[in-house]
C-alpha cells in the first residue's frame, strides 16, 4: 500500500523526534558532566537534570513531536515508534548519568586536598606549602574539590562521599597512625597536632571539610559550618 501524505508527515516527524531525542541525551550528558552532583545516584541525577537543567525542556519538546507523530500515524509500527522515542530518550539519559558524574569526579576531584597553586605571593605561598605538607601526611577518604579557602591562616578544602561513611571514625584511626596527636574530639569536629602543624575535620552532609595550618591558628571557616561551602 503506497504511503499517503499523512503517513509521510508522520514518518518525517518520527525521524525528527528521534534526532531530537539523541541530541537531548548528549546535552543531558554534558550538563551532568559540568553541573551534576557527584554524590547523586543515576536516578537522582536524572531527576535533577529533568527539573533543573535543559533535559526537562528537551523531554517536553520530544514529547510534543511524538504526540503529533502518533496522531498522524496510520500504521501500528509508527504508533509504537512514536511512543518508544521519549521512553528510550529517558532510558538513554538514565544510562549516561553515572558516566557523566564519573567523568566529573575524575576531572574535577582528587583523592588528596590540594592547597599549593602557582603564582601565590609570600607569606601565603609558604602557608600553603605547610598546609599541603600536613594534608599529604594523612590518609584521607572521599574526593576533594579544588574550591575552598586558603591563606596565611591555613588551607580549607571540602570533600564528598558517595556512601554512608563515619568521617570522624576514619580520622580517629588515620591521624595517630600518621604520627598526629588528637587534641580535641567533641563528636562533631576533630583537631590534631604534629610538628607545629594542626589539622581539623568536620563531617558535613554527603562529605565533610578539612583544614590544615599552624597549630597557633584555628579553623574559623570550619567553625562556621558546612553550609558556608
Amino acid at each position: 500500500m503506497p504511503m499517503t501524505g499523512r503517513s509521510v508527515s508522520a514518518v518525517v516527524l518520527l525521524v525528527i523526534g528521534a534526532g531530537l531525542a539523541l541530541l537531548a541525551v548528549l546535552v543531558h550528558y554534558e550538563f551532568m558532566r559540568v553541573y551534576g552532583d557527584v554524590t547523586d545516584t543515576a536516578f537522582e541525577g536524572l531527576a535533577w537534570g529533568l527539573t533543573a537543567g535543559p533535559s526537562g525542556l528537551a523531554l517536553g519538546l520530544v514529547g510534543v513531536v511524538a504526540v503529533i507523530g502518533l496522531v498522524l500515524s496510520t500504521r501500528r509500527w509508527m504508533r509504537l515508534t512514536a511512543v518508544a522515542i521519549p521512553v528510550l530518550m529517558l532510558v538513554g539519559m538514565f544510562a549516561v548519568t553515572p558516566s557523566a558524574l564519573g567523568q566529573k569526579l575524575e576531572v574535577q576531584f582528587g583523592s588528596t586536598p590540594q592547597c599549593v597553586s602557582e603564582g601565590s605571593d609570600e607569606p601565603m605561598a609558604t602557608a600553603d606549602r605547610e598546609s599541603q605538607r600536613a594534608f599529604d601526611s594523612i590518609s584521607h577518604i572521599g574526593d576533594f574539590s579544588g574550591g575552598g579557602v586558603s591563606g596565611v591562616g591555613g588551607c580549607e578544602r571540602r570533600f564528598v562521599l558517595s556512601g554512608d561513611v563515619d568521617v570522624l571514625r576514619h580520622y580517629r584511626a588515620a591521624l595517630p597512625a600518621a604520627g598526629w596527636k588528637v587534641v580535641e574530639d567533641d563528636g562533631r569536629r576533630l583537631r590534631a597536632q604534629r610538628d607545629g602543624l594542626a589539622f581539623e575535620v568536620m563531617p558535613c552532609s554527603e562529605g565533610g571539610v578539612v583544614w590544615a595550618g599552624s597549630d597557633d591558628d584555628l579553623a574559623h571557616g570550619i567553625r562556621m559550618g558546612c553550609n558556608q561551602h
